[in-house]
């Protein structure tokens, strides 16, 4: 049998149904990030960069676009004869199909894999959180307190406490009480979602509630160990840590890379963050552009001006184009003489000449306010906007859009359009 001291496995099959028309199409963690990044890319290089170097990553929900970025993992040194990366969908049994249920259900049904290696202990990840963590000290830091589980946590404002799991502990940071999501929180000690469980412990559990419909890993695995006496503690993380979980934070966590000096950097030598790199050529800048504070990514072409903004590889901004306070994936186009104002624009998405995004005041969204409840404009991939038209803010657009369904060559604030192949 292979002996690993500690393997991670990485939960990469979320909708992220609360980025809207961005994960119409993939996954949360395959959504471009940073003009040049995918947001698994985070995870996945704090692995190698730790030494963990077996992930088993879990998907389900559209898994093509993640299952192409990963392959076998060359990019991130995890295309090893001896662990590696491992996509791991759910899968035909003879007892019947499952699709995974919960959190814990995923790593329940992927139990085999883990015994091949036969570890000591096991890192659970999530597949969409943006931040860099060595793994190794919060393993000896498990192992230093003889811990049964290790929950990284870190401070949040106590208004948005009920968002997380909620960690009450004593003078050792032993884990005395945990909520999940309470609505009155105690404490402003918030689960990150990553775990670090010794390896029996885990497997015991897992089996103990394999027949709990949807079991998760905060509402059941963690409160079963609590009631069986376990050893659990709280690693308190003081970095950078953010959850792209909704268009606002999304869009914040790329604005926050443009910083004059970064909160979240990208520069950092001693810990890169890897990725799959297109064979693209280099950026083309023509001598009437303009960038101002911007992230620009390979193969871009800017004949406009662009301020304050995210562009991923690939991109053309054409002549007379202004582009502010936006994020651009890869392979759009932003027509001539055009206007796009603190947008979210998916990847190949066409925008036709003499179109405004962005403008007027902002309204809440008709179509899904729990969703879009901040003034962006967010255009969903392979999507076309007309020429000629102004679309106003918190706005939400899916599909080849004609310059007939903009009624007067407008989109109201709040307003959208989701055409066939759209959301619903």
């Amino acid at each position: 049998m292979i002996k690993k001291e500690m393997i991670a496995m990485l939960l990469a099959g979320g909708q992220g149904s609360r980025l809207g028309v961005l994960t119409q199409k993939v996954a949360k963690p395959a959504v471009s990030f940073g003009g040049k990044y995918r947001i698994i890319d985070f995870p996945l290089s704090n692995c190698i960069n730790s030494g963990v170097d077996t992930v088993g990553v879990l998907t389900q929900y559209q898994p093509l676009r993640l299952n192409t970025h990963i392959g076998i993992g060359i990019p991130w040194d995890l295309d090893r004869n001896v662990g590696g990366v491992t996509i791991l969908p759910p899968y035909e049994k003879s007892k019947g199909s499952d699709w995974y249920t919960g959190t814990a259900n995923a790593i329940y049904q992927n139990l085999e894999y883990m015994e091949t290696y036969n570890p000591e202990y096991v890192l659970i990840l999530s597949g969409d959180h943006i931040y860099k963590m060595d793994y190794e000290v919060m393993l000896e830091y498990h192992k230093a307190n003889n811990a049964d589980i290790t929950i990284a946590a870190m401070p949040v404002p106590i208004e948005e406490a009920s968002r997380f799991g909620i960690l009450i502990t004593d003078e050792n940071n032993r884990i005395t009480e945990f909520e999940e999501k309470p609505e009155n929180p105690r404490s402003n000690l918030a689960s990150m979602g990553i775990y670090i469980f010794s390896w029996k412990v885990l497997r015991d559990a897992l089996i103990k509630m394999s027949e709990v419909p949807g079991c998760d890993f905060g509402k059941h695995i963690i409160p079963y160990c609590f009631e069986s006496g376990g050893r659990v503690f709280a690693y308190e993380y003081n970095g950078y840590w953010k959850d792209v979980g909704t268009l606002g934070s999304y869009w914040e966590a790329n604005m926050e890379l443009i910083d004059i000096i970064p909160e979240f950097n990208l520069y950092e030598e001693y810990w890169k963050i890897y990725t799959k790199s297109d064979i693209i050529p280099p950026q083309y800048v023509s001598k009437d552009a303009v960038i101002d504070r911007s992230i620009i990514g390979e193969g871009t072409e800017i004949c406009g001006e662009v301020y304050n903004s995210v562009i991923g590889a690939g991109v053309f901004i054409k002549k007379g184009a202004v582009v502010r306070d936006s994020i651009i994936m890869r392979e759009s186009i932003v027509g001539e003489n055009s206007k796009v104002y603190k947008a979210i624009i998916a990847e190949n998405v066409k925008i036709g000449d003499n179109t405004e995004l962005g403008i007027g005041e902002y309204s809440e969204s008709k179509y899904d306010p729990k969703v879009y409840q901040f003034d962006l404009v967010t255009v969903g991939e392979n999507s076309i906007v007309p020429g000629n038209v102004k679309i106003g803010k918190n706005t939400a657009i899916v599909g080849e859009t004609t310059s007939e369904d903009y009624h007067g060559g407008e989109l109201a604030s709040g307003d959208y359009i989701i055409k066939a192949g759209g959301m619903r």
